[in-house]
């Protein structure tokens, strides 16, 4: 596999193995990619594969992306990412992509945005115990003195203060994909997935167990 897939998130369910055990599983909508483009070295400077992933009406996007789209033979497409690709990978050919690249037992990264949750206070946010619940206190969730004194006399960085919490870019490492679900449309991917239903996240191979996939693609010969 030179390079992942696009898709969005249906949601979580579980299934059995064939030993009746439960696993909880993620459940991922993959159909419809398409390659939209193919960068070189010698052209872009990098080389890349450009993948798009469900349908947009022709009158949302621009005229120079819609003649993007029509160069490679494409519908229009809401969520674009590109797949860097390794000197030694042969690049594949503009068209369709789908779940046939991918492999039952491979392990993946996948990328989405978090939940976005408003602005939270400290307790919420870093998990601080907060101040006395005892009567007489009144700064029961707040975080309690920020300062250093005179030396160095300001605040640290990366001190922990309410603000914004959620909405950020979460990589989930080394997730197996369980099943394969070619006439639906959907893969099966162990444990849980950043984000939201209905968020597009995207599945690339999995960078710290590239050795297993390596030996996972290539069939062992019986002696």
């Amino acid at each position: 596999m030179p390079l992942g897939i696009l898709g969005k998130k249906i949601g979580m369910t579980r299934i059995y193995d064939e030993k009746g055990h439960v696993h909880a599983v993620t459940v991922l909508e993959v159909r419809d990619n398409t390659i939209l483009q193919v960068k070189t070295l010698e052209k872009e400077g990098y080389r890349a594969v450009q993948l798009g992933f469900d349908h947009q009406k022709e009158h949302r996007v621009t005229k120079a992306q819609l003649g993007h789209f029509k160069k490679a033979g494409s519908t229009p497409k809401r969520f674009l990412k590109e797949f860097r690709l390794n000197p030694d990978e042969v690049a594949p050919e503009l068209g369709g992509w789908g779940i046939s690249n991918l492999q039952v037992g491979q392990f993946v990264d996948v990328i989405s945005t978090s939940k976005g949750k408003g602005f939270q206070g400290v307790v919420r946010r870093f998990k601080f115990a907060g101040q006395p619940e005892t009567h007489g206190s009144m700064m029961h969730r707040r975080n309690g003195a920020i300062g250093n004194r005179l030396t160095p006399g300001r605040v640290w960085k990366n001190m922990g203060m309410p603000g914004h919490m959620g909405s950020e870019r979460i990589t989930t490492q080394n997730l197996k994909i369980v099943q394969l679900r070619e006439n639906d449309g959907v893969i099966l991917i162990s444990g849980a997935v950043p984000g939201a239903k209905g968020n597009y996240v995207m599945v690339r191979p999995s960078k710290k167990k590239a050795s297993f996939n390596s030996k996972l693609a290539t069939p062992t010969q019986a002696s």
